[in-house]
């Protein structure tokens, strides 16, 4: 049995203004708490790169419904070709860090999401936000 959840992606700053559309991922079973959430998503990510790393594109172009598509998840490609495969442990030991070290912010709804060990409370039609903060510098 699988279960869907809905993610948006956002980035701080100026070029990412607008709201973006949730994004479906499919999960092999409910989370119930942020560490389940993480690992889970990083698991489903590093199982697609590796999945489609080597396809390539016969066509060297995208429609417009790819373009807005891969907009939607905040990242536009023509493709990935070759290369090494992607780390579960290591890509979920950086999900982890990443969060404790306020890299990105989680939200369920409106509620933000601070701890590892913190449950989900489970709405219907919830949608997860993401939003990865901008580093300063100088």
């Amino acid at each position: 049995m699988s279960f869907t959840i809905h993610v948006k992606m956002k980035k701080l700053g100026k070029q990412n203004r607008a709201d973006t559309t949730p994004v479906a991922f499919e999960l092999a079973e409910k989370p119930q708490t942020v560490r389940e959430l993480l690992i889970s998503l990083t698991r489903l990510g590093v199982r697609q790169y590796n999945e489609r790393k080597d396809e390539g594109q016969i066509l060297a172009y995208l429609t417009k419904e790819e373009i807005a598509a891969q907009a939607s998840r905040g990242k536009i490609s023509s493709g990935l070709r070759g290369g090494a495969d992607a780390v579960e442990d290591k890509a979920i030991e950086n999900t982890l860090q990443c969060f404790e070290d306020g890299i990105y912010r989680v939200f369920a709804g409106e509620a933000e999401l601070t701890a590892l060990s913190d449950a989900i409370l489970w709405k219907d039609d919830i949608v997860f936000t993401f939003i990865r903060l901008t580093m300063l510098s100088g």
